[in-house]
């Protein structure tokens, strides 16, 4: 199995839920590290190897659930650093154009060999449409850093680790907050609409039909009173 195919394969298993393959990531993880990765078991995605059929934007694997997906582009080195030039370059103006086009958010996942602990890191391809949860995600994913030139490469130590990514998307907490938000711009929407509705009520009408009262002439009622 060629190297890549091989971490394609082992983080397909994390995303995926799939117990055996999460243990086997995490067994020189700290009991931290291993409590948030494991939180995948509980809120999998359904994840699929992207056909390489001349499809470029795609990524190598798309991970998909009821509230998110994302096309995900795998990449691994021994270095710290990764830099993009010919077709990994043009691979990144793909997956942009894709993600402005489907209002997704591309990923992609950086594996450095020969680290203990949480090897992967993940980064967010910066589009301008998002919406709705990967919008609120946006927030909270390292986008590629730049170079002196404006010119975007893969630095794993700049990278969301794995399972900090994990615990942001499958966390019961993230699940609640995803309710409350939606909770919240439903009542937000529905008090801008009943203030843009004319008012019918007799409280609120009483005012507006009352004869508004002259303002007080002080030295007219002092040369009344004197007279």
């Amino acid at each position: 199995m060629p190297v890549s195919s091989q971490y394609e394969r082992e983080l397909r298993q994390v995303l995926a839920g799939v117990p055996k393959g999460v243990e086997s990531v995490i067994r020189s993880c700290s009991p931290l590290e291993k409590e948030k990765m494991r939180q995948v078991v509980y809120r999998p995605f359904l994840v699929v190897r992207a056909a390489g059929s001349g499809m470029e934007g795609t990524g190598d694997l798309l991970a998909l659930r009821g509230d998110m997906c994302f096309p995900i582009e795998v990449k691994s080195t021994r270095a710290d650093k990764l830099y993009l030039s010919g077709r990994t370059k043009d691979q990144y103006a793909a997956m942009v154009h894709e993600g402005e086009r489907c209002k997704l958010m591309p990923l992609y996942a950086h594996r450095r060999k020969g680290v203990r602990g949480d090897s992967w890191r993940i980064f967010r391809v910066e589009t301008s449409n998002l919406t709705g949860r990967l919008r609120l995600l946006e927030k909270s994913i390292p986008p590629f850093p730049t170079n002196r030139n404006g010119s975007v490469y893969l630095n794993w130590d700049d990278g969301m680790p794995l399972h900090e990514f994990i615990s942001l998307v499958c966390s019961p907490a993230g699940s609640e907050m995803d309710a409350l938000h939606s909770l919240e711009s439903r009542a937000m929407k529905a008090n801008l609409f009943q203030s843009t509705l004319p008012s019918t009520s007799l409280e609120e009408l009483k005012p507006a039909q009352s004869i508004p009262q002259k303002p007080l002439d002080v030295l007219a009622e002092l040369r009344r009173r004197r007279s």
